[in-house]
């Protein structure tokens, strides 16, 4: 990971801001009393955009944040406490989804591309996500993890479009303003310039 310089670190705590205010909306319990937010959609982005360890570091940042009690989670949510409940695996699972995406997306030094963000997202976004949260919702609730995986079904909806409208946005940047990624793509054989291939897969 190259070191970060200003321009880095104010995007950085601009994905971290993101993700804060789509938790404005507040959000609304299901089973196991985790919440259904906007706020992985913030994860996906960050990921994707700022790479697996800035992505990771804005995450982190929030969860920080968070634990010292600034409400910048879901519902104006924010303490220690937080990382206590049902919703700490989830919680701690964006650090891990947004390393996952961010290593998927930019693979090999290469320009992100439609299918392999749209992986991304359903790998780190869903995947990495769910693979911490359940097992800490199953022993912080102290249903079987098998129950805590099944009644955890009732977020994929939610998640698969959140996934699409991440895979959607990022595509379009890069298009639109590739300069945001911060990135210098490994042009290909082709001669063509990496502007003329971002969707080549």
């Amino acid at each position: 990971m190259r070191t970060a310089d200003a321009t880095d670190l104010a995007r950085i705590a601009v994905f971290a801001a993101l993700i804060a205010v789509l938790g404005l909306p507040g959000s609304f319990p299901v089973f196991g009393g985790v919440p259904i937010t906007a706020q992985t959609l913030g994860v996906m982005l960050a990921g994707a955009v700022l790479g697996p360890w800035f992505g990771a570091l804005s995450v982190t940042v929030l969860l920080a944040l968070a634990a010292v009690g600034l409400p910048v989670l879901a519902g104006g949510r924010g303490g220690f406490g937080v990382f206590l409940g049902p919703t700490a695996g989830y919680a701690l699972g964006w650090i891990l989804g947004a390393i996952v995406i961010g290593l998927i997306v930019h693979a090999g030094g290469r320009r992100p591309v439609v299918w392999r963000t749209a992986l991304a997202m359903l790998a780190g976004g869903i995947g990495a996500i769910y693979a911490l949260g359940i097992p800490v919702q199953s022993l912080v609730t102290r249903l079987p993890l098998a129950e805590t995986a099944l009644t955890s079904l009732v977020f994929v909806p939610g998640d698969l479009l959140k996934a699409a409208v991440a895979t959607i946005v990022v595509t379009t940047l890069v298009t639109a303003y590739p300069r945001g990624f911060r990135r210098d793509w490994r042009a290909p054989a082709t001669g063509r310039r990496p502007a003329e291939v971002a969707f080549d897969a």
